[in-house]
């Protein structure tokens, strides 16, 4: 609890012991008219000095109808009337509503400033000599050697140069289980190093950065305004002085019919004090605020409250399938073998004539083969076609079926769904290797997660070959794919598929964004994966999953959700109970004591509905 609200909380309680005190000795005493005002006076005052401060100041800069003029109306016409208990009692109940709201405003901040703890205040680099530097994380350059020893955050993105260990990348990416890093590995800062001494070499000055560029995305974000935000705020404009012209007729005009002008300004005031549209104008935007807090925690980060608002309302979502659905590299998925051959020696075969070779292909193969392989000799690169090479004496050939049929080697075609390596070795033909681009592990449940939570379609678009593309849209489960698509064409598609969305529907991309920023633009949410060394895609994508995880994705639209409704909560709640205290004052059936109530009760109860989004436990994905 900050200073302020300490202070407060300590105005609230010496106010509330005084009018206790008050209270009570005017009720045993019956102390004069002018003692009487006077004592109330005092607790008053301890309470209410800054409402009523701030609404002079408010006025003076012209800025009138806000709740702090209605409480300082409502508060000092209860005290003109005689009605001195009340005005006291809602002036210390409205700062108890205060400092609800300043408590619940500071914890959500702190979900958001949290990170800011992600930089570490100084970092140590090496000199070439090999003594040690202490510099500001914002002085590395791109190049430098940084040491890290156990429990150090490391402080620019960069590579293992020397060291192993692990790290902790939970305040990055939500991730619990730490990472195992060696030499060559990638190290993302705002990570924690937990284990051994580590050198790593800095790629990126500090403005690079990942946690730079977290830290600048969750900032922009608070001021990113939801459509309902947006909508609170325009509502109140209008709505505070409507209430106040209407709080002046009930006064007004019933005192000339009735000639009884204290009862009707009583009435009046209770309509003053229902009417303050605290409730909404904070618990809305809190529970936004509270949103982008949550998920950037699990690594998912929005860059404002129209986007959180657009991803509860995605009905049709749109994938890349490389990098995105996929793991982005070749697998072995099938050895088939001619007749008399092992798969291992099928294997070993191909692995030795590519290994030579850049090639994606030629690394899946040295994967799979998982050993020492025999030199290879007079490699030549036919291009288009595989390779040629002598491995222990014998004429290899490794390639697809243009390469055999060129070289007269007789051989079944496979009739594959993927990548076909056909292998011989003297003219014989050995088999054949499946290699696909698998899905990730979990793809086939992310999506699953996204059709629970009302995603109507899934859609994949992709530059790959039909033979690629088909399998993986059956095996996830996508209802429509396209195959073969130039980036042109990919664009097109979108636009097509934004068309087709109904009025109120949401359509989002997905992309791991390197290639994909030109598309990312063109859909309502953008969502770019593992995104942090892109520039391109940061600025293009509305969303940023800060690793490659697509579980991360319907965890964002659960969170949009939950945030939706929880707005919404508020908003039918807090209007419903007002609007029906409101004519209950009107008729005169009820007072100034349950007025507060229907005022700050709402409020607190709407802003304890709002933190539920500060909450740090994983949300569920499986239910709307």
């Amino acid at each position: 609890m900050k200073k302020k609200h300490k202070r407060l909380l300590i105005r609230i309680l010496a106010a509330a012991a005084l009018f206790g005190a008050v209270y009570a000795a005017d009720r045993l005493l019956s102390l004069p008219a002018y003692l009487r005002v006077a004592c109330y006076l005092v607790p008053y005052c301890v309470a209410g000095y800054d409402v009523l401060w701030r609404c002079l100041r408010n006025i003076l800069h012209g800025q009138i109808f806000d709740e702090c003029f209605l409480m300082t109306v409502a508060t000092v016409g209860a005290l003109i009337i005689g009605e001195y208990p009340e005005s006291v009692f809602v002036m210390v109940f409205y700062q108890t509503g205060e400092l609800f709201q300043g408590l619940a405003v500071e914890k959500s901040r702190r979900s958001i400033s949290g990170l800011m703890a992600l930089c570490p205040d100084t970092a140590i680099r090496l000199q070439a000599d090999g003594t040690e530097e202490e510099i500001l994380p914002e002085e590395a350059e791109p190049g430098d050697l940084i040491l890290l020893r156990p429990g150090d955050k490391v402080p620019v993105d960069g590579v293992v140069e020397d060291g192993r260990g692990a790290v902790d990348t939970a305040a990055l990416t939500g991730e619990s289980a730490p990472r195992d890093i060696s030499p060559g590995d990638a190290l993302i800062s705002g990570s924690v190093n937990l284990t051994g001494v580590i050198k790593m070499r800095a790629t990126a000055g500090f403005e690079g950065s990942a946690v730079a560029k977290i830290l600048s995305l969750v900032e922009d974000a608070q001021n990113r305004k939801a459509k309902s935000e947006a909508f609170i705020t325009r509502f109140a404009r209008v709505y505070t002085p409507c209430v106040m012209g209407a709080a002046a007729l009930l006064a007004l005009i019933p005192s000339l019919i009735t000639k009884n002008p204290a009862d009707w300004c009583y009435r009046a005031l209770i309509f003053l004090v229902v009417s303050c549209p605290c409730a909404l104008v904070i618990s809305v935007p809190l529970a936004f605020f509270g949103g982008i807090g949550g998920a950037s925690a699990q690594g998912i980060l929005i860059k404002g409250g129209n986007y959180l608002e657009a991803l509860s309302t995605v009905s049709a979502a749109v994938f890349d399938k490389t990098g995105t659905l996929t793991n982005g590299s070749f697998s072995v998925s099938r050895v088939l073998p001619a007749p008399g051959v092992a798969e291992d020696e099928l294997l070993r075969t191909a692995a030795a004539a590519e290994q030579l070779s850049t090639h994606p292909i030629a690394k899946a193969l040295a994967a799979a083969a998982n050993g020492a392989l025999p030199a290879a000799e007079n490699v030549q690169e036919k291009a288009g076609a595989g390779v040629e090479a002598t491995v222990e004496g014998k004429r290899v050939l490794a390639g697809n079926a243009r390469l055999l049929r060129e070289n007269g080697v007789p051989f079944t075609p496979e009739e594959a769904e993927a990548t076909v390596v056909y292998v011989a070795a003297d003219q014989a033909y050995l088999g054949a290797v499946i290699l696909r681009d698998l899905p990730k592990a979990n793809a086939g449940q992310s999506l699953a997660a996204l059709k629970r939570l009302g995603v109507k379609k899934l859609v994949m678009l992709t530059g790959d070959r039909e033979n690629a593309a088909k399998p993986v849209a059956g095996e996830l489960g996508i209802d429509e794919y396209r195959a073969g698509l130039l980036p042109q064409e990919k664009a097109a598609e979108m636009k097509k598929l934004s068309e087709a969305r109904g009025k109120n529907e949401t359509l989002c991309f997905v992309g791991d964004g390197v290639n994909d920023a030109p598309v990312l633009t063109l859909a309502d949410v953008g969502v770019a994966m593992g995104a942090l060394g892109s520039d391109a895609a940061i600025e293009a994508a509305d969303v940023v999953l800060v690793d490659d995880d697509l579980s991360r994705l319907p965890l964002a639209i659960a969170i949009a959700k939950k945030t939706r409704r929880i707005v919404r909560e508020n908003v039918i709640f807090a209007l419903g109970v007002k609007f029906a205290v409101l004519i209950l004052a009107a008729f005169g059936l009820t007072n100034m004591w349950l007025g507060v109530m229907a005022d700050v009760g709402v409020a607190i109860l709407a802003i304890l509905n709002s933190m539920r989004m500060l909450r740090r436990r994983k949300e569920k994905t499986g239910s709307r």
